[in-house]
């Protein structure tokens, strides 16, 4: 496959190859017919030290592709495995190829990785391409999150490829150029612990600390990976503690989709929640309940605990002892979230110090709003604005009950009303990526109007803000006796 001279910027190194060979396969994108640039992310851009005027030119878009390879790529698919809904498998890219890493500016690595770029040894009879609909609505959901403060791979181009793929029927094709920290996975150990030997365990416990977590280089061998298992712990107590705290639902909790970096990724069946139900689940192929909103903390923790059994190994030489210490650090992921839950929760309620009754009192208000149907993210706009005309909630005895022991704990810490106020602000998204305006702009996508879409975007590079444009994208959708689904389509 051709390379293209002209970089713009590009300066791709390929440093998962060091790994053992089993770690990927060597394979170049399939080419498409007939490219045409969606949409460019400038910022991304930028930050990633690439020109993104260049990058909107035919060359470049034949990179975006897979027609051609930046200078410096080394194509490849990585191998891994995991538990899909509780079930152990051999996985792997099956419909994405790494280009390599891109040293930024910063001189930070971030993955470059083409996803819908044809076949891969892993496709398990797949045809490796993706439809233009879930492209675009990883686009959205991760923009959205990244502007939310979220840990999350990112989109730099969607490209249309001019030709069909075929599910349920002809949807136009489409790549999407992903950007990650890495895509280390806790499926990558797993595979490494089931079809690897210690020596390539360790080579890839020794990468993702090189890679993402090289502070440990400086503390003892025998030590290291114990503590490595518990960075990972507590940056997915973290994540998923922000997932909890804007009504995020992933959808699709598989070990394959937890990063080692502790990045969101892969934007399948997610959505954010309306009303607020702990029950909560959107993904089609759902059906159990498995990874509902209120479940999200409880299978991040079985995940870890699947990473831990891979690490074994190199915990400890003497299982026993291993496993012991595996399952303290396990243990602590709880403990974790709730202080990152709690304290995420209180800056929602403008709450800057602790007292005993603190849970107490955001629990209150979750029932309240469980029992009455209320809009999650609404309900917290409205407590930060100040107004309470729009939903039954508030008109409820509890709720005022409720709102008056709030008012006297904020009267208790000695905040003013503005410190209260701006800590509420920069805690409470004014908008989210509503379902209904996202199905909308999708829709419009299909028929080659990407109008709606960039509106979309551009009012959630901003979810914070407070002003007047951002009124109508915090309206509910319309009544509708159909129940909102979405699916593995990404």
């Amino acid at each position: 496959m051709q390379n293209i001279e002209k970089n713009s910027g590009w300066r791709l190194i390929n440093t998962y190859k060091e790994l053992p060979s089993m770690f990927y396969s060597s394979i170049a994108p399939t080419p498409v017919a007939s490219p045409h640039l969606v949409v460019l992310n400038h910022p991304l851009a930028k930050d990633l030290g690439l020109e993104a005027k260049e990058l909107e030119q035919q060359d470049a878009l034949e990179i975006f592709a897979g027609n051609k390879l930046p200078v410096g790529a080394s194509p490849i698919a990585q191998a891994y495995a995991g538990h899909q809904f509780g079930h152990f498998t051999m996985l792997g890219d099956g419909r994405a190829i790494l280009l390599g890493e891109q040293i930024t500016p910063t001189g930070k690595l971030m993955d470059i990785q083409l996803k819908g770029s044809g076949p891969t040894p892993y496709s398990r009879g797949g045809d490796g391409r993706a439809a233009i609909g879930p492209m675009l609505r990883e686009y959205i959901i991760s923009e959205a999150m990244f502007a939310l403060g979220i840990p999350t791979t990112r989109s730099l181009a969607v490209i249309t490829t001019g030709e069909d793929i075929y599910r349920e029927s002809s949807l136009p094709g489409a790549v999407l150029a992903r950007v990650a920290a890495s895509h280390l996975r806790v499926g990558t150990f797993q595979y490494a612990a089931r079809w690897g030997n210690t020596d390539e365990l360790k080579a890839l416990a020794d990468y993702a600390i090189n890679r993402h977590y090289s502070e440990l280089l400086k503390i003892k061998a025998e030590n290291r990976y114990l503590s490595f298992l518990i960075e990972v712990i507590k940056n997915q107590a973290r994540l998923v503690a922000q997932w909890q705290l804007v009504g995020f639902i992933h959808g699709v909790m598989n070990t394959d989709n937890m990063t080692i970096s502790g990045e969101t990724i892969d934007y399948g069946p997610c959505a954010f929640m309306d009303t607020y139900d702990t029950s909560t689940v959107f993904s089609s192929i759902d059906r159990q309940g498995r990874y509902a909103y209120g479940n999200q903390p409880g299978i991040a923790q079985w995940n870890l605990a699947r990473l831990a059994d891979a690490l074994l190994p190199l915990i400890d030489k003497q299982q026993e002892k291993a496993i012991s210490l595996a399952e303290e650090a396990i243990a602590g992921f709880e403990p974790l979230f709730n202080s990152y839950w709690t304290e995420g929760m209180k800056a929602k309620l403008g709450i800057f110090n602790s007292e005993a009754q603190d849970e107490a009192l955001i629990g209150e208000l979750l029932k309240l709003m469980q029992e009455s149907r209320a809009d999650y993210t609404n309900t917290f706009r409205a407590l930060t604005l100040d107004k309470y005309e729009d939903m039954e909630m508030f008109k409820a005895t509890d709720f005022i009950e409720w709102r008056e022991r709030w008012q006297k704990r904020l009267e208790r810490q000695g905040k003013t009303k503005a410190d209260i106020g701006k800590l509420m602000m920069k805690s409470n998204p004014s908008v989210i990526p509503r379902n209904h305006r996202v199905e909308a702009a999708l829709e419009a996508a299909t028929r080659q109007d990407y109008s709606a879409m960039a509106e979309l975007v551009s009012i959630l590079r901003n979810p914070y803000e407070y002003t007047p444009e951002k009124e109508a994208y915090a309206s509910l959708p319309p009544a509708n006796s159909c129940k909102y689904q979405t699916f593995c389509g990404t």
